[in-house]
């Protein structure tokens, strides 16, 4: 059925009919352009995505459905739940749909910025205004730095970057800066887990001293080049020092971690007063006075505020006002303000579709973006994957440091030798470190039931054990040094280097025959294989056929077990459902 059935001109789309009822949220069938009607309830006359006057849903405005080019297919019911929320059926004329039983199945937002990081994903907001918000974001390409690959498929990790760089009206107030780009202030590896029960956001500080790798970095002419690495250098230049881009951040923060970095977002000090201004203040709360009378002029007695605009970037540039001035202090009451912020989505922004399209607004020009995720499609197919992780499964920790032996100034910190690794080997084998959730629970039961099926029965001797490596990993040189390591240290003499992997793999996997099980089991566990690990296949293998092992980005080296730990270590954290005042 198409316009002109129903009495309309030919110049009118049918896609033209629908409109959204901001005080629903779905999409309804208009009969009458001229009179501004449309089947239940009252639409508004024209469009915009600046902040309607008194934020009244009534005024907010509904554009014609725009289709959106290059759309990611889910293929399953996390997709079209999420796409299809407010959508009109496919033929008009059909009764409308029953209102969705929860509005956060139907459209969510995740817009966390007061550390120069945005996350976005907005179904039937993005679909309204989708040419304007697209042209908001800017995109960078940086190269494989980026692992990309299927969102659908793993864990996804998020380098989540806030520049410190102070343009914009007010920021001077921070301090001068000459460099035009900024330094990565304030960084968050966001790491979701494979299940999507859980997060764990997980802070960065800017003065932990690293080595900073070699950068092969886009050049505006298209060519690439390779800005040296920086041995024992503070994180924070990482980016923006030398020509390096946030490509050398992601490269730098997989180097310390040994976590594969998916994709980042970057933001700026002006993020955080437009993000927080969109939804009307985020609530702190404080067990201490604050009084900064140097850069932040912040002043604030004990007790609840909620803080935006100005106030809130004083809030969270604020180190001089805390007891030991200290970039930690400060990062601890980052990680409250963020989830504190993110309560409020949850709670005010998806029952008000005007703040929702004021927050789109402001998170897309204050996002900047890998290429691989540089336009709406892509970066709701990002939110479709984390839409459903409960609050209680969202963790802000810090990564364990310690004050640098080699300063009698406390200046800088390094890695905590002993709880570092710790942190970074839960994150590489996707434990959460918040309550498990009965999902997790089952997963965790029947991994531990197929582990045991796996590795029942039979070793075969080293000598027996034939084997063909790969190395799909970025250590250069793996395959080899495992080859030596399970011939010379294991006796595993049937074993060969085939070099590498036709492609990077995010995790070891050992694939094998029925009838070469026991071989299985024993390069298992010589290797510490996790049950995961083990693919057996079908068709048993005939003459001389080796099983293959491909290392993945999880190989820490030859000899050590890549078996992940069962539980995450105890370290301090902050869990976003709950609300503390900040000490």
């Amino acid at each position: 059925m198409d316009a002109q059935s129903r009495g309309r001109a030919d110049d009118i789309d049918p896609a033209d009919q629908w409109v959204l009822n901001p005080q629903t949220g779905n999409y309804e069938l208009r009969l009458d352009r001229s009179a501004g009607h449309s089947v239940g309830g009252p639409r508004s006359s024209e469009a915009t995505p600046s902040r309607a006057a008194g934020r009244s849903s009534a005024t907010r405005t509904a554009a014609p459905r725009t289709d959106v080019p290059g759309q990611r297919s889910r293929g399953s019911s996390r997709g079209a739940e999420a796409a299809g929320g407010g959508m009109p059926p496919t033929r008009p004329g059909r009764r409308k749909r029953k209102p969705q039983k929860s509005r956060k199945k139907k459209a969510l937002m995740w817009t966390g910025g007061v550390l120069g990081f945005v996350l976005v994903g907005v179904s039937v907001g993005a679909y309204l205004i989708y040419d304007h918000l697209n042209g908001n974001i800017r995109s960078v390409d940086v190269g494989d730095a980026a692992n990309g690959g299927d969102l659908a498929d793993g864990p996804i990790n998020i380098l989540l970057i806030g520049s410190d760089i102070r343009t914009g009206a007010g920021n001077e107030s921070y301090g001068n800066r000459d460099n035009t780009t900024g330094h990565a202030d304030t960084t968050f590896l966001f790491h979701v887990s494979e299940d999507r029960t859980n997060a764990t956001a997980v802070s960065i500080p800017r003065d932990l001293k690293i080595d900073i790798p070699d950068c092969p970095t886009k050049q505006p002419d298209g060519s690439t080049k390779v800005i040296k690495g920086s041995p024992d250098t503070k994180f924070n230049e990482s980016f923006g020092v030398n020509g390096r881009d946030p490509g050398c951040t992601m490269r730098t923060v997989k180097q310390v971690t040994g976590v594969p970095v998916d994709h980042f977002m970057m933001a700026d000090f002006n993020a955080v007063k437009t993000l927080t201004t969109a939804i009307n203040g985020v609530d702190v709360c404080l067990s201490k006075p604050i009084k900064d009378e140097g850069y932040s002029k912040l002043d604030l007695p004990a007790g609840e505020h909620s803080l935006e605009g100005e106030q809130a970037l004083a809030f969270l540039r604020n180190r001089h006002g805390l007891g030991n001035e200290s970039d930690l202090d400060r990062i601890k009451m980052q990680q409250q303000f963020v989830a504190s912020m993110i309560r409020k989505m949850r709670t005010d922004a998806l029952s008000d579709p005007a703040m929702m399209l004021d927050l789109a607004e402001a998170a897309t020009k204050a996002l900047t973006v890998d290429s691989g995720i540089g336009d709406i499609p892509k970066l709701k197919a990002l939110a479709d994957e984390i839409r459903g992780i409960d609050l209680k499964n969202i963790a802000f920790m810090t990564v364990p440091v310690v004050d640098n032996p080699n300063e009698k100034v406390r200046a800088t910190v390094v890695l905590d030798p002993n709880k570092a690794p710790k942190v970074f080997t839960a994150l590489q084998n996707d434990v959460s470190f918040t309550e498990v959730t009965k999902k997790q629970k089952e997963k965790e039961k029947a991994a531990k039931s197929k582990q045991d099926a796996l590795l029942k029965g039979a070793r075969a001797d080293a000598s027996d054990v034939r084997v063909d490596v790969y190395n799909g990993s970025d250590t250069n040189g793996a395959a080899q040094t495992t080859l030596n390591w399970l011939q010379n240290e294991k006796g595993v003499l049937k074993s060969s280097n085939k070099s590498n992997a036709p492609e990077k793999a995010a995790k070891t996997t050992l694939e094998y025959a029925p009838n070469q099980a026991d071989q299985a089991r024993t390069l298992a566990d010589f290797m510490g294989l996790p049950a995961e690990a083990l693919k057996p296949g079908t068709v048993n293998a005939e003459g001389r056929q080796a099983m293959v092992l491909t290392l993945g980005a999880d190989f820490k080296g030859a000899g050590v077990p890549i078996t992940g730990p069962a539980k995450a270590p105890d370290v301090e954290k902050v869990e976003a459902d709950k609300q503390v005042c900040a000490k």
